[in-house]
């Protein structure tokens, strides 16, 4: 943690702050129950100690830490009780979401999907984490779309910074990639069969798979 970085602009300084200290927390470089030092932070970055303060608003906001008073901030992450919850919740939600896609997608949606299988398939080949991370949230933002639902997409929205949170760090860990690869196929191949029943089941296996890769990761 000794690198030295270079930030955009002002107005956003917080925000990357955040995005660095929330990526080592989901890596499993801060610990649960580790204190996570305001100064430390601003001697290794150059950075002042308010915009630091600003991201630990954030990251305490996002339930990532804990502030206590006179003790300062500590690394929360996630308990095995957040990741049954969260996984619950989601394997919940997004099998009646592609039920309903399958119903409802359109011909523009579904060669977006295609598209994006393709991007996946040549950035997992490239071993290239981070696209594939963007091509995965962008795959179920299309499936969420599908839905038709105002009322599906904003209870989605609700917990979106969750699910964010842990495909982060599963993400990071390439030799899931070539899996979770196959399991957006699965999902496609099924809505494009107009496959309701395998759409389900394929979604289900995703989302079991999606914990247990989560459990791996912050559990170890």
């Amino acid at each position: 943690m000794t690198e030295k970085r270079k930030f955009s602009a002002p107005m956003t300084l917080s925000d990357e702050i955040a995005d660095i200290v929330r990526d080592r927390i989901l890596r499993g470089e801060y610990r649960i129950g580790e204190k996570i030092k305001e100064t430390s932070i601003a001697e290794e970055l150059t950075v002042s100690r308010t915009p630091i303060r600003e991201a630990f608003k954030q990251l305490e906001s996002e339930g990532l830490i804990d502030y206590i008073p006179n003790r300062g901030c500590f690394a929360k992450g996630f308990t095995h009780q957040d990741i049954e919850d969260i996984y619950s919740v989601r394997k919940a939600l997004e099998v009646l979401s592609v039920e309903w896609a399958v119903q409802r997608i359109s011909e523009n949606e579904l060669t977006q999907l295609k598209e994006l299988c393709e991007l996946m398939e040549f950035y997992t080949s490239k071993k290239d984490s981070k696209k594939v991370l963007e091509i995965n949230t962008e795959f179920h933002n299309v499936l969420y779309s599908a839905t038709r639902s105002r009322f599906m997409a904003q209870v989605l929205r609700s917990y979106k910074e969750y699910i964010e949170q842990t495909r982060k760090a599963i993400v990071y860990n390439e030799e899931y990639l070539n899996e979770i690869l196959e399991e957006h196929k699965r999902v496609l191949n099924a809505i494009i069969n107009k496959d309701i029943a395998e759409a389900k089941a394929a979604m289900a296996d995703h989302l079991d798979g999606s914990k247990r890769r989560a459990e791996v990761t912050y559990l170890k």
